[in-house]
């Protein structure tokens, strides 16, 4: 989409505003679909958070079903009926949203929550009492990379669950099956030291390590997550296991024991994404904001900006400035809570009441900063939508 038709189409708003451009945004459905190559795709609610595009995607075909990040999110979409088959993706300890899901037998039926301990089980039975109701539990295991295995403390990647080994996952898988009131349904490993980390930022020596550390990373986590899922089915059936994410689809696929793949973010395309080399996908969200300050002909200052995003704080998590092309942040204040400059050849031009539009660091992010998003098609505004902001919604 043009400068042009963005401005064309929004030329009656005020910023700031989020907007999504359906067409980019429907085009990075499709090339997920495609990347898949035949894997069905489990949609990321933390990615997008935001019911009506939600429902979009899962209108289409290549996805099914929802991970949500919280249990009173699964709760709500499974209320709502958004979906009928979620994964919560992180152990819950909310013992409200445990109660609300034992006494809701539809929801019991279609939400799987995560465990990677014993100990989770053990807080279920407390908050819900020994002879609760069956729960569906998805069991997670560690997929980082420990280049010395023997070294446990050489960890390349998330901290999440203390499952690594294959044996360790089969002495869970056992300890669920032996308690009334739980079934194991799933195995989900997540690879974020793949699917999360970019490995074209420009610095070649960087960007050379990360290749490498990528690759064999996928490698080995293909044959222990292969070996974990033959031990527990050895033990009962799985209905799915999960695996990947948005940078990690085409080796997630490969994988013959994975079963469906979790993505979203690649969706909206946000600013992390520029640093892949295996895919590229288009800018689909973006936010405008006013320029309100001219305090010299080289910086033009916008309203309010400050909308970071999470993770390890440094530059790679500010807002990009995206149109009109030309545009940076200056390395004094980046993107501030209430103005944010920014300066460059087309700051120049830049006049008080212009718009600079910007692309969040991360994607469902930005939903928590607007309670709406302008669905764009072409030059015009074809729906306003509410974030889950915009709900009333907020799951931490």
């Amino acid at each position: 989409m043009t400068p042009h038709d963005l401005d064309l189409a929004t030329a009656q708003l005020d910023p700031p505003f989020a907007a999504v451009d359906l067409a980019a945004f429907e085009a990075n459905a499709a090339d997920l679909v495609r990347r898949a190559n035949g894997k069905p795709l489990r949609l990321v609610s933390k990615s997008v958070r935001c019911r009506a595009l939600l429902e979009r995607v899962l209108a289409g075909t290549g996805f099914h079903g929802l991970m949500c990040y919280s249990l009173r999110e699964a709760l709500w979409h499974a209320e709502l009926g958004t979906s009928q088959d979620i994964v919560v993706a992180y152990p819950s300890v909310d013992r409200g949203a445990l109660r609300e899901l034992a006494a809701r037998e539809p929801a019991r039926g279609s939400i799987t929550i995560m465990i990677d301990s014993p100990a989770h089980l053990d807080l279920i039975d407390t908050a819900l009492g020994r002879d609760h109701p069956r729960i569906r539990v998805c069991l997670e295991l560690d997929a980082s990379w420990r280049p010395l295995p023997a070294l446990s403390a050489l960890h390349v990647g998330t901290r999440r669950s203390p499952v690594f080994r294959p044996r360790q996952a089969a002495d869970l898988a056992e300890n669920v099956l032996s308690r009334k009131g739980f079934s194991l349904v799933g195995l989900m490993a997540y690879e974020g030291q793949i699917a999360g980390l970019q490995d074209r930022i420009g610095a070649r020596f960087r960007d050379g390590l990360i290749t490498w550390m990528q690759r064999r990373s996928a490698a080995e986590l293909a044959e222990r997550r292969a070996e974990a899922v033959r031990a527990v089915r050895a033990l009962t059936e799985l209905e799915f296991v999960n695996g990947g994410g948005s940078g990690s689809v085409e080796s997630t696929a490969a994988e013959p024991a994975v079963t469906e793949i979790a993505a979203g973010s690649a969706l909206l395309g946000p600013a992390l994404f520029d640093g892949y080399s295996r895919f590229r996908p288009r800018h689909a969200a973006l936010f405008a904001l006013p320029v309100v300050r001219r305090p010299n002909r080289r910086i033009a200052t916008l309203f309010a900006g400050g909308y970071h995003a999470s993770g390890a704080a440094g530059a790679s998590r500010l807002p990009l400035p995206a149109l009109p092309e030309g545009l940076s942040l200056t390395p004094i204040e980046g993107a501030g809570e209430v103005q944010t400059p920014v300066t460059g050849a087309a700051a120049r031009g830049l006049r008080l009441g212009d718009r600079v539009w910007l692309r969040h660091a991360k994607a469902g992010e930005l939903a928590e900063r607007f309670t709406e998003y302008q669905l764009i098609r072409g030059d015009r505004v074809v729906q306003v939508v509410p974030t889950y902001r915009g709900e009333g919604k907020a799951f931490g």
